[in-house]
């Protein structure tokens, strides 16, 4: 059973940082030339949820213009693990952060789109106040 828990959100002030991580378990084993496309996405009150980062099984990232400059994506995959670096945070991140997972192709990208990912997390708070 494919399980994705994230860690590490939390309470911040106006311009600090934060480390998300989303430690998967139970992906089968890969077929040639395939791997986990992942991806961090966000949903606040009353707000729909957004796609905030992805990266490939290549190591390709995609981020959503609002984090560019101030998010940074990246995996382990000897440990299967997927980091979300959030610095600059901004009132305006405070949200849900929830990690997503799909099986996908080497030159394939799932990016920000919800619909493309199989498998989430329950997701980590992250609150930025000013």
């Amino acid at each position: 059973q494919v399980q994705l828990v994230e860690s590490g959100g939390g309470s911040v002030q106006s311009g600090g940082s934060l480390k998300l991580s989303c430690a998967t378990s139970g992906f089968p084993s890969q077929f040639p030339n395939t791997g986990t496309c992942m991806g961090w996405f966000r949903q606040a009150p009353g707000n729909e949820r957004e796609g905030v980062a992805a990266i490939d099984v290549v190591g390709r990232t995609t981020y959503a213009d609002s984090v560019k400059g101030r998010f940074t994506i990246s995996r382990d995959n000897a440990k299967n693990i997927v980091n979300l670096q959030m610095n600059s945070l901004k009132p305006e991140d405070t949200a849900m952060y929830y990690c997503a997972a799909t099986r996908c192709a080497r030159h394939y990208s799932a990016g920000l789109l919800g619909v493309n990912y199989d498998h989430w997390g329950q997701g980590t708070q992250v609150t930025v106040s000013s």
